[in-house]
């Protein structure tokens, strides 16, 4: 089995380069949350060329909507949504220098080969491990857009938050090898 490679937050071309598809990862610092709503306020935001309300370069965008925090916690579940919906937004945020985006699902075309041009890279979570997930995250603060309540853009300071390579910059995709693995023809 694999060894864990262990990164810290921000990313660099250089630490993105080293990843393949299958690389078990374990991701330490600063990482963002954002989903549907928040994306499209970036994206129209980019588009218009405004500044963001967040620096995106060099981070790693969380798809996570995380349940309220229980009295004691920093936060609630946190499992990761579904990452096609964010695809119509993500080519211009890693034009963008976004480095890192994690959830769960396949990526569309598009944002494959925007993560080769780019030099980012794509990390699955495990779907239905929230409370397990939630023990990684060490602080948490909304930063943007507080108005969408759980989709709102969160700052989390993560230690150990394990992930799986499924997208790389050399253009693999870990569901299309799992795929073509187990094919019977």
């Amino acid at each position: 089995m694999p060894e864990e490679i262990k990164l810290t937050t921000p990313l660099s071309d250089q630490d993105i380069m080293k990843l393949k598809i299958g690389d078990r990862v374990l991701i330490s610092g600063k990482i963002l949350t954002g989903r549907d709503s928040a994306h499209k306020r970036l994206f129209e935001l980019a588009e218009k060329g405004e500044p963001l309300p967040i620096e995106i370069k060099g981070q790693i965008i969380y798809y996570v909507g995380p349940a309220p925090a229980k009295p004691g916690k920093v936060i609630g579940s946190a499992g990761p949504t579904t990452s096609y919906r964010m695809d119509p937004y993500t080519p211009l945020l890693l034009k963008l220098g976004l480095k890192g985006m994690i959830g769960k699902g396949q990526r569309g075309p598009e944002v494959r080969e925007a993560m080769k041009k780019f030099k980012a890279v794509y990390f699955a979570a495990t779907g239905g491990a929230g409370a397990l997930i939630a023990q990684c995250i060490k602080s948490a603060r909304i930063v943007a857009y507080e108005d969408l309540g759980p989709e709102a853009i969160r700052e989390l300071v993560v230690e150990d938050f394990p992930v799986i390579v499924a997208n790389d910059v050399y253009g693999g995709d870990l569901y299309d090898a799992g795929i073509e693995k187990f094919r019977r023809d």
